[in-house]
């Protein structure tokens, strides 16, 4: 291939990804959450210990992460 062949079809992707970028940024991005992970909180107990308190904001935290809630459907 020629060097100008190979310019015009460097354009050309160019102006393609160009139109492709245009066409996500229009749309907002699409975030599925799962809330079926809410079986792995474990239930609350009113447990006094410690461990228990801090393991159950752990797993809420990383649960809520894992499953991209937002704060309320964490809360």
């Amino acid at each position: 291939m020629t060097d100008a062949r190979l310019q015009q079809e460097l354009d050309e992707s160019k102006l393609e990804i160009q139109r492709l970028r245009e066409r996500m940024s229009l749309g907002a991005p699409t975030v599925h959450k799962d809330l079926s992970l809410i079986s792995l909180v474990p239930r609350w107990s009113c447990s006094k210990s410690t461990n228990f308190l801090e393991e159950f904001i752990s797993t809420l935290e990383a649960t809520a992460r894992i499953g991209r809630w937002e704060q309320k459907d964490t809360l």
